[in-house]
């Protein structure tokens, strides 16, 4: 193991169903462009649960930052959680401070295998939907022109997704109705 570099087993073994509210998190960070080529990073996590985007944070930046950011935000509009949260070798996640928030919370990690992005298939999944239903859409019209037109949109998109957006596989229930249904 190099030296920082905090590296976990693929515990969640493709197992994407959840019986439990804050039971799987999936994680992952994903990339935007602005219409003048600058980046923009979103961290999301994902409760296997319902589907939920239950956290996400945005940045000029891919960093630590941004990862602990968006896991702090996950743990505090869920208080008590201490689910598994599993994600690919990206270096926010295979970092100590992540490891060791994810101890403070008494929290599993599980990470993907090598080049195996289908191991974390549902978080895939939503970003790629997010893009294909909202964010290529816009770029091809106009673009986004500025860093909070994309996060207003994006985050309207998500707040869409987590209310409105029915999913066969919740039974065309949308992830907070199932949310609700088992408070």
């Amino acid at each position: 193991m190099k030296a920082g570099l905090c590296i976990a087993e693929n515990s969640l073994g493709r197992q994407f169903i959840s019986k439990f509210k804050n039971e799987k998190w999936l994680t992952d960070v994903t990339e935007y462009k602005l219409k003048n080529g600058r980046r923009v990073f979103m961290c999301a996590i994902m409760d296997l649960f319902d589907n939920s985007i239950v956290a996400h944070q945005f940045s000029y930046t891919n960093n630590n930052k941004l990862v602990f950011e968006t896991l702090e935000a996950a743990l505090a509009s869920n208080p008590g959680a201490s689910p598994m949260i599993h994600s690919d070798r990206g270096f926010q996640f295979t970092s100590y401070g992540f490891r060791k928030i994810l101890k403070a919370h008494g929290m599993t990690q599980s990470m993907s295998r090598v080049g195996k992005c289908i191991d974390n298939g549902p978080m895939e999944s939503f970003f790629g939907k997010l893009k294909a239903e909202r964010y290529h859409l816009v770029r091809k019209q106009s673009g986004y022109q500025t860093y909070e037109l994309l996060v207003q949109d994006l985050n309207e998109y998500i707040q869409f997704y987590n209310h409105e957006r029915p999913q066969d596989v919740l039974s065309g229930l949308t992830p907070y109705e199932l949310r609700s249904i088992a408070a």
